[in-house]
């Protein structure tokens, strides 16, 4: 077994598990009804294009509609955070963030700086708004790396991200709805 597919969740371990909890909460990648904001970072700017691709392919298949759909475009990945925030309080109205760009390393701590500043700026603003913004942003040693994970294919890192964050609408919009 290699060690990709020895570390992905096993679905059929929780039938295993049934007498341990007493409620089972998932969500689902049902898309209609949805609408998302998506914020790219124009840096990195090919690498950004096919993550958009794949999230865009995933939106579709999951049934939310184009018009459901609101992309807006940020100079790079510090800026996603306040782009995020921005499609929240916009009259876009958007359920869920997909922030999607690439971080790569190079010969200075800059990569450094801005893959932590990002990641902590868009969990910032997820938590603080309660919609959520799902990182999209792949940070790589190199160019290499970005473009594998970014293939116009299911591995693509962008179609990952669609889909998370129609799971976490559903998931907040459903069992975890605040009480009234």
């Amino acid at each position: 077994m290699d060690k990709i597919s020895s570390l992905d969740f096993d679905a059929s371990a929780l039938a295993g598990l049934a007498t341990s909890f007493g409620t089972l909460l998932e969500g689902a990648h049902d898309g209609r009804g949805r609408r998302v904001g998506v914020a790219c970072a124009r840096f990195n700017g090919s690498i950004t294009l096919r993550l958009l691709g794949g999230a865009l392919a995933a939106l579709g298949e999951a049934g939310v509609a184009r018009h459901d759909i609101t992309l807006a475009w940020a100079p790079g990945a510090y800026e996603l955070p306040m782009l995020a925030q921005g499609l929240i309080r916009s009259s876009a109205h958007v359920d869920a963030v997909i922030a999607l760009g690439a971080v790569v390393r190079g010969e200075t701590t800059h990569y450094d700086l801005v893959a932590g500043e990002c990641a902590r700026g868009l969990q910032d603003v997820q938590l603080r708004s309660g919609v959520p913004v799902v990182f999209g942003v792949l940070t790589t040693e190199n160019v290499e790396q970005a473009l594998e994970r970014s293939r116009p294919d299911s591995t693509n890192k962008g179609r990952e991200a669609a889909f998370t964050a129609l799971e976490m609408v559903s998931l907040l919009s459903g069992a975890l709805a605040p009480r009234s």
